[in-house]
């Protein structure tokens, strides 16, 4: 049995469930009106995790939709990660009380490092830093502002922090379906003793193979490709599966 997980992706827009192209907000396609059905859906067919982004909350710097998030915890018992706009220990404690499995931290890992330091110190095994890569490069604000700070840098800093999970996206290849970046998200892998997650471009089951054979990288967050129907969702769990 393979410790590798599967996250499939319920991106929020308006309430809706959307794929973005290479993170850039005027180009979303409308997968679903209601992120609860899909939820439920993805746990009937086997899943036990779910990625779940506020993309309004990832520019705003604050939850936006968190209705549809509620929604979402209500309809599934799959354990749930959240990310998008939550940037001090309050939205933290009030996310996780509601019933999330684990806060994804993004902005504030980079702009407060500190602030992620308190949250895994006072919520163990239950924060997770997202780290959004364009060249290497650390990008914040929902991807609209790009730093000069090493993705790999900045992951050996989270490590220190104390988080129980680092979530790579090379933000190039999301929702671009030309594949994932498996080598760059497994020399984070290597550099750092957390668990790393792949994001971004997951396309097929050789990409699933790829990064399932790396011996190395924790799990996949699969978005556009279960939605367009590229990949099998079955196929891909039984893969991750071993």
């Amino acid at each position: 049995m393979s410790g590798f997980a599967l996250y499939p992706a319920i991106d929020l827009k308006g309430g809706h469930c959307v794929r973005l192209l290479r993170g850039d907000m005027s180009q979303a396609t409308v997968f679903g009106q209601d992120p609860a059905a899909q939820a439920a859906k993805f746990r009937k067919l086997g899943f036990e995790k779910l990625h779940v982004v506020d993309l309004d909350g990832a520019f705003a710097g604050k939850s936006v939709n968190g209705a549809a998030v509620a929604g979402i915890l209500k309809a599934t018992d799959a354990a749930v990660q959240l990310g998008g706009g939550i940037r001090d220990l309050a939205a933290v404690e009030a996310w996780l009380a509601a019933g999330l499995a684990r806060v994804i931290l993004g902005t504030v890992a980079l702009k407060n490092p500190a602030l992620v330091k308190e949250a895994a110190r006072r919520f163990p095994g239950r924060v997770a830093v997202g780290i959004d890569a364009r060249g290497g490069k650390v990008a914040v604000e929902g991807w609209a502002e790009e730093s000069n700070v090493a993705a790999i840098d900045l992951a050996k800093a989270m490590e220190q922090a104390g988080v129980a999970a680092l979530i790579h996206t090379d933000i190039d290849r999301d929702g671009a379906m030309q594949g994932v970046n498996a080598a760059a998200t497994e020399a984070l892998a290597r550099a750092v003793g957390v668990p790393v997650i792949a994001s971004g471009g997951v396309s097929s089951l050789d990409d699933v193979k790829r990064l399932v054979g790396s011996g190395r990288i924790a799990g996949a967050v699969i978005g556009r490709a279960f939605y367009d129907g590229s990949l099998d969702p079955g196929a891909a769990l039984a893969l991750a599966r071993g």
